[in-house]
Formats: structure tokens, C-alpha cells, sequence
């Protein structure tokens, strides 16, 4: 045996002696932590990357229902009786000799959005420029209401 190897051999058999380990065994010990060290990057790289692959997956089938769904509309649009139905609805196009009547207010689900709004101020004259009427209107926001909130 080479000096080198003995003192190798020694210190192994000095350190598992002071422990009461075998030295086979703190051989093994180091082994499979070497081996524990070399695969943890590549290991750790697959779980990242089949995360990965599952959220792109994801990505394509959600596409692909959108997809679906487009042509699905593509093809809504090819009946004429559709388009002719959508015309009348978001445009109110008429057929010719028909009459159409649109009726204000009859629709509930619309509010007067002018019930939070603040009062006009209307005590300017004809000669007041528009922007004096606008500050007017900034600075007297609030001064009337302080009863109206308490």
C-alpha cells in the first residue's frame, strides 16, 4: 500500500472510529451525497419544466375553446337572417316600408345619472365667458349640501 492511501485510509478510520460509524459506511455516506449533489440541479430543471409544459398546455386548450368560439360566431355571421337580426338590434335599421319607433325612457335598467350630480350654477349673466362658468362651478361644489350630508 502507498503512504498516501494508508493516511487516506487512516484519517477515514480515525474519523468513523471517533463517531462509532464503519468506515464503509461513511464511504457510502459520502457517495450518496455526491450523488444527492449532482442530480438536485437537473431534478429540480424537470419539475420547473413539466410546470411549465402544464401551464402552456393550459394556455393551448384555453386558446383553442376561444378558438371554437370564434368560428362558431364566424359562422352566425354567414346566415343572413342573423345579420339582418343584428342590424336591427345594435343599429336599428329598418326594411324598407317598415316604420320604427324608439321610445325614451321605457327602459328601467337606465338611471338619471344626474341625482349625485352637483347644481349647475346658473346665476351668471349672457356675458360671462364659458371658463368663468366652469370654475364657478368647481369652487361652489359641496356649499349648499353641508345640511343635505349631516
Amino acid at each position: 500500500m502507498s503512504p498516501r492511501k494508508f493516511r487516506l485510509k487512516s484519517a477515514f478510520s480515525d474519523f468513523a472510529e471517533g463517531r462509532g460509524i464503519s468506515t464503509r459506511l461513511l464511504i457510502l455516506f459520502i457517495v450518496l451525497f455526491a450523488m444527492a449533489v449532482t442530480l438536485a440541479p437537473p431534478t429540480q430543471h424537470y419539475f420547473a419544466q413539466r410546470a411549465q409544459i402544464s401551464a402552456l398546455e393550459s394556455s393551448v386548450e384555453s386558446n383553442r375553446k376561444k378558438l371554437e368560439e370564434a368560428r362558431a360566431e364566424l359562422e352566425r355571421w354567414k346566415d343572413p337572417e342573423y345579420v339582418k337580426s343584428q342590424a336591427r338590434a345594435r343599429l336599428h335599421f329598418v326594411l324598407p316600408g317598415e316604420r320604427q319607433y324608439i321610445i325614451l325612457g321605457a327602459n328601467p335598467e337606465v338611471s338619471d345619472s344626474s341625482q349625485g350630480a352637483a347644481p349647475i350654477n346658473q346665476d351668471f349673466p349672457l356675458g360671462v365667458p364659458w371658463y368663468s362658468r366652469i370654475i364657478s362651478s368647481i369652487t361652489s361644489v359641496g356649499v349648499g349640501n353641508s345640511g343635505a350630508s349631516e
